[in-house]
C-alpha cells in the first residue's frame, strides 16, 4: 500500500508542477492576467503562506516549479522512499510546501478543490515514512479521513443542494453540461434514462455509505477502497476533471493492507501521536461542516490548506452555455464573415470537433472560461443593454485576456488551440458571444458528423477595441 500510494501521489505532483510551469507565464507572471507580484502587495506570510513573500520574481517561480518537478520525479520513481526516515519525510514536506506556495498565490486560476486536496495529501503522505518501514498509523488514518471527507462531502452536498440528485435525474443533464466533456461523454449522455437513474443511486451508495467502510477491519476496508476506485474509473471515462479522479484513486490505496516492514522506532511513534492529535484538532470545523445543511464545498479552514472540506457538483446545470470568442480585422465589422473564431483546447467550440481527452492534465483557462456564463438567467443572456453589460461585472483577468488577444500576445494565444490571427497582425476588434450548446441526437450525428448543435443566444462582451476600465496589459507591465 505505502509505496503504491507514494509513487502514485508523486506522479500527480509531477503533473501539477508541469502544468504550473507551462501555463504560468500568460496567467500569473508579471505580464500575466493576474500578476502574482501585484497580488502579494499588502499580504503577509500568515495570510497566505508561500515562498514568494520574501521576494518574488518570475525566475523564482520557475525555479520553484523546477525543484518541485525534481522532487516529484524522485517520489514517483520510488527513490524518495528508499532513504532514511528524516530524508523521506523532509522531502515530502518540502514538495508539499512548494506546491502550497503556488496554490496560495494562484488566485482565480488555482481556485479548484483538487489543488487543496493535493496539498493535504502530500502533508499526510510525508508521515507514512519510507517504504522499508511499516507505514505510520496516524498518517494512514489521516489519508482515510481525508478520503472520507472527499467522498462524503461530495455525496451530502449533492443530496442537500439540488433536487435532481434526490429524484435521481441529474445524470440526464450532467454529461452534456459538465465543465469539460471528453469524446465518450456524448455516448454516456445517450445511455437509457433508467441507467442514468441507476447511476445516481450507485453514486449515492459509493459516496455516502461506502466511505465509512474505510475504517472497518480488513478485508472490508479494501473492498471499500476498490468500490471508490471503480466509481472514479467511471468518472475518468466520462469526463475531464484534471487530476481530481486520479488523486482520489491514489487516496483509495490507503485502504489496502500495509506492507510488512521494519518496526517503527519509538520517536517515530511519538511523531505519529502528535500527528493524530493535530489532525483531531483541525477536524473540528470540517466535521461540523459535514453535519450542516449549509454545507460548504471545497473550503479551507486554515491558510495551510490542511484538513479541508471537499465536495463537487452540488448543483447541475440543465442547459449548456458557452462564451465564444471572435476577432475581426475590421474596426467596425458589419457582417458575420468579418469575424473569425478562437478555439480552445478542451472546452466546446467548433460543433464538428470531437471533445478531446485532456485529463489528468489541467487546462486552467478552459475551466475558468466555463464558469463565466453560469447562473445567469436567459433573459439577461439575451439582452443587449447597458444595464445587462453592467450586470456581467467582468472579471479583471477576462478584460486583460481580451486586451491580450487584441495585442496578439503569443503567450496568451499559446494557451489556445487555434489563433485565427497567428503569426500575423492581430485583430482590431474582439467580442465574446454566448451560445447555447446541446449534444446532437444519434440521427443528427449520423447525418452531419457533428457532436454539438449550437445557437447564439446573447452577447457577453460587445465589440471591444481594448483597455476597458483603463488598465491594459501594456500599462501594467
Amino acid at each position: 500500500m505505502s509505496l503504491l500510494l507514494q509513487q502514485g501521489l508523486g506522479a500527480v505532483f509531477m503533473l501539477a508542477f508541469a502544468a504550473a510551469l507551462h501555463q504560468f507565464g500568460p496567467l500569473l507572471s508579471d505580464r500575466g492576467l493576474l500578476p502574482i507580484s501585484r497580488w502579494l502587495e499588502g499580504r503577509t506570510f500568515a495570510q497566505a503562506p508561500s515562498l514568494f513573500h520574501g521576494r518574488y520574481s518570475d525566475r523564482l517561480y520557475r525555479q520553484v516549479c523546477g525543484l518541485g518537478l525534481l522532487l516529484s520525479l524522485l517520489a514517483a520513481s520510488g527513490w524518495l522512499e528508499r532513504g532514511p526516515v528524516l530524508l523521506c519525510t523532509g522531502g515530502w514536506l518540502l514538495l508539499t510546501f512548494l506546491y502550497l506556495s503556488l496554490v496560495n498565490v494562484g488566485q482565480r486560476f488555482y481556485g479548484f478543490g483538487w489543488e487543496s486536496m493535493l496539498v493535504e495529501a502530500g502533508f499526510f503522505t510525508a508521515f507514512l515514512g519510507p517504504g522499508w518501514m511499516r507505514p505510520g498509523p496516524a498518517a494512514v488514518l489521516g489519508l482515510r479521513w481525508m478520503l472520507l471527507r472527499t467522498e462524503l462531502g461530495a455525496g451530502l452536498i449533492k443530496l442537500r443542494h439540488d433536487r435532481c440528485w434526490r429524484d435521481l435525474t441529474c445524470l440526464y443533464y450532467h454529461y452534456e453540461t459538465q465543465p469539460v466533456p471528453n469524446g465518450l461523454s456524448w455516448y454516456f449522455h445517450r445511455l437509457p434514462r433508467w441507467f442514468h437513474r441507476l447511476g445516481v443511486l450507485g453514486s449515492h451508495l459509493v459516496q455516502v455509505v461506502v466511505p465509512f467502510g474505510l475504517f472497518l477491519p480488513q478485508p472490508l476496508a479494501t473492498w471499500a477502497g476498490l468500490a471508490i476506485i471503480a466509481h472514479q474509473g467511471w468518472l475518468i471515462a466520462s469526463g475531464n476533471y484534471a487530476w481530481l479522479n486520479w488523486l482520489t484513486v491514489v487516496l483509495a490505496f490507503s485502504a489496502f493492507p500495509g506492507p510488512a516492514g521494519a518496526v517503527r522506532p519509538l520517536w517515530w511513534e511519538l511523531v505519529q501521536l502528535a500527528l493524530l492529535l493535530f489532525t483531531v484538532k483541525l477536524s473540528h470545523k470540517p466535521f461540523l461542516n459535514l453535519t450542516r445543511k449549509t454545507q460548504l464545498m471545497n473550503a479551507s479552514f486554515n491558510n495551510w490548506r490542511l484538513v479541508n472540506a471537499y465536495g463537487a457538483f452540488g448543483s447541475v446545470s440543465r442547459e449548456r452555455y458557452e462564451v465564444v470568442l471572435q476577432g475581426s480585422s475590421e474596426l467596425f465589422p458589419q457582417v458575420a464573415e468579418d469575424w473569425r473564431e478562437y478555439e480552445f483546447w478542451a472546452k466546446p467550440g467548433d460543433p464538428a470537433r470531437c471533445p478531446p481527452q485532456i485529463a489528468p492534465y489541467h487546462l486552467r483557462l478552459d475551466w475558468v472560461i466555463w464558469f463565466l456564463p453560469l447562473g445567469l438567467p436567459l433573459a439577461m443572456v439575451s439582452a443587449d443593454t447597458p444595464e445587462r453589460r453592467l450586470a456581467w461585472r467582468y472579471e479583471s483577468w477576462f478584460v486583460q485576456f481580451m486586451n491580450g488577444l487584441l495585442e496578439n500576445d503569443p503567450g496568451l494565444t499559446g494557451l489556445l488551440r487555434t489563433n485565427p490571427f497567428g503569426g500575423g497582425k492581430g485583430p482590431r476588434t474582439v467580442r465574446a458571444l454566448i451560445f447555447h450548446y446541446r449534444y446532437t441526437t444519434a440521427a443528427e450525428r449520423r447525418a452531419s458528423g457533428r457532436w454539438w448543435v449550437r445557437t447564439q443566444v446573447g452577447v457577453y462582451l460587445p465589440d471591444f477595441h481594448g483597455d476597458l476600465g483603463g488598465s491594459s496589459r501594456a500599462q501594467r507591465s
